[in-house]
């Protein structure tokens, strides 16, 4: 294998792992970051409980009589059977007149909510504990100190950390679990979708993509990339053809001028017969410029802007001039050609490229068609569209040749002797295409139809 690609591949690799780690990274900092919204959301959601219970005590106080707040508060503490609430009545300087706490704290403003160390008096062995607390005034010159000891509230926080600590190593893992295997699939498809572009650029033009039978984003890429092979393929095999029936259609009049003019320069002994040899070999030459001025159209029509030089085209007008324009070339043929027009629509269009399109049609029905039978050109419009379809009186295009009768030189049996290029519907199949129009071989009779959708109803008015 070259350096370069070595190099190449390990630099992609390199950017996979970039890739991976980044994933990894934003997983393993989405987990912290839930993980912290957690802990704040489980630390102050218990806290405000804590402040709820203070609050109410203060009210629950402030509506009692003065000669009954004692009464209710030793009740409090006999209830208070895990010695985990400080309850304390004072005067309005701060001396407790009852309660389990010796002193008020220091760093408790009256109407004020915080942590406080707290003096008890109730609690053997403990001369200090930290509590929520909170100091508020109650009618009758006398202050409420209430508080809730913090230390089951700080065990519960202990807890609910060890418990985020063991779920975020798992997490942590997983983030890294995730971006590894995320940068491992996306390696894989990028590889199959190197390998791919080795393969076309080695001219296997048949390879393709795998894609499931339920694809996700990448899986649709895929198909989209696969139809995008399927057309290239087509178009490749199609410009192979085109070369090979170029040879083959210009070889014919070029070896028949080759052989009159050879013959015609030995046979020929007076001017006439230089200057009949001379229209013979003009005819063969003008039959050869025939064949490529076709194909230059067509590749003309088929790399056209879309939408370029499109105006608003009054159909009926259309059906009706051209109709009246190849009246006359009909009748020369011994045929008749009859313009039926029912309704009225204008669509955006290149005018020049739909008359030349009937043109060939009628051409082709003139050509085709039995001697002294009908031609119809004819316009039908409804709601959902017009409709132009060419028709002549012969027995049609046999079911075997109807998509092949679009191709490019293609002469069906019994026709090869014919004079033309081969190119007319090749050149209406492109014009049909640069429209976004449909064409339609009638399963019974010779007929072919324009289907021409978005059209507007009416008379286009200058």
């Amino acid at each position: 294998m070259p350096l370069r690609e070595v190099m190449a591949r390990v630099i992609g690799r390199g950017a996979l792992v970039r890739w991976g780690v980044a994933i990894a990274m934003l997983l393993a900092v989405q987990s912290l970051v839930m993980a912290a919204l957690f802990w704040v959301s489980a630390r102050e959601g218990h806290r405000g409980e804590l402040d709820e219970a203070l609050r109410h005590d203060c009210t629950a106080f402030a509506a009692l009589a003065p000669g009954a707040r004692p009464m209710e508060l030793h009740r409090q503490l006999e209830l208070d059977i895990h010695r985990d609430r400080f309850l304390a009545i004072a005067t309005e300087r701060g001396r407790v007149l009852y309660g389990n706490v010796a002193v008020l704290p220091a760093d408790i403003s009256v109407g004020g909510i915080g942590t406080a160390t707290v003096t008890p008096t109730a609690l053997p062995g403990k001369s200090t504990d930290v509590a929520r607390a909170r100091l508020c005034r109650l009618p009758g010159a006398q202050l409420l100190f209430s508080g809730i000891d913090l230390d089951d509230s700080e065990q519960a926080q202990r807890i609910v950390e060890r418990t985020l600590l063991f779920a975020l190593v798992p997490g942590l893992l997983l983030a890294m679990l995730g971006g590894w295997f995320a940068a491992r699939r996306a390696g894989r498809q990028i590889d199959a979708v190197r390998r791919l572009a080795e393969q076309i650029s080695r001219g296997e033009l048949t390879k393709r993509l795998p894609v499931g039978e339920h694809p996700d984003s990448f899986g649709q890429l895929c198909a989209h990339i696969n139809t995008m092979l399927d057309r290239t393929e087509t178009l490749v095999g199609e410009v192979r053809g085109i070369g090979d029936d170029i040879a083959h259609q210009l070889r014919t009049p070029l070896t028949r001028l080759r052989a009159r003019v050879e013959r015609e320069m030995d046979d020929a002994e007076t001017r006439e017969d230089f200057a009949r040899a001379g229209a013979a070999t003009l005819a063969d030459v003008d039959q050869a410029l025939a064949i490529v001025a076709a194909l230059l159209r067509i590749h003309e029509i088929e790399h056209r802007a879309k939408c370029a030089g499109f105006a608003t085209v009054d159909l009926a007008a259309l059906v009706r001039d051209v109709g009246e324009l190849y009246a006359p070339v009909a009748e020369d043929s011994g045929r008749t050609l009859a313009i039926e027009i029912e309704g009225a629509a204008t669509v955006a269009a290149d005018r020049d490229l739909l008359g030349e399109t009937l043109s060939n049609l009628i051409d082709n029905a003139v050509k085709f068609g039995p001697p002294g039978g009908r031609v119809t050109l004819s316009l039908r419009t409804g709601a959902d569209g017009a409709w132009i379809t060419v028709a002549d009186a012969g027995p049609g295009i046999a079911q075997a040749d109807r998509e092949r009768v679009f191709q490019r030189f293609f002469r069906a049996r019994g026709l090869q002797n014919v004079p033309g290029t081969g190119l007319g519907l090749s050149l209406v199949r492109a014009i049909a295409d640069l429209h976004g129009f449909t064409l339609a071989i009638a399963e019974q009779g010779s007929a072919i139809t324009i289907a021409i959708p978005h059209v507007r109803s009416g008379a286009a008015h200058d």
